[in-house]
């Protein structure tokens, strides 16, 4: 008791911070910010997750709705060739195809693939 009393004359918010009723209260804060399963670090990690998730979640609603667009545009028979000379160099027989490349675009082919 002589210890506490010592403690209490030279620290006088050990006064305080010794009643029983806050070292519960401490006990408890500590427990449910870091040990608990539903601990504060838990839910920040999870709220980041989510947000993750629904950013994910909106990208691909974006890309649906351009693929049902572009599913649309591909009913008419000339969408469908235009799209097929665009995306995979098709051609009839009587043409010749000739692509060209800049140099800007392949150095930047190049560093994409080194990344």
């Amino acid at each position: 008791m002589k210890f506490f009393q010592r403690l209490e004359e030279k620290y006088p918010w050990f006064k305080y911070v010794g009643n029983r009723y806050v070292l519960v209260l401490i006990f408890f804060s500590l427990w449910m910010l870091f040990f608990d399963n539903y601990s504060y670090l838990e839910h920040r990690f999870l709220n980041k997750e989510l947000d993750e998730l629904e950013t994910n979640k909106k990208y691909y609603q974006d890309e649906i709705k351009k693929d049902c667009l572009d599913i649309k545009r591909l009913n008419n028979p000339d969408q469908i060739e235009k799209y097929a000379r665009e995306k995979y160099y098709m051609k009839r027989d009587s043409e010749d195809i000739y692509i060209i490349e800049f140099e800007e675009e392949m150095i930047e082919e190049e560093n994409n693939k080194s990344l």
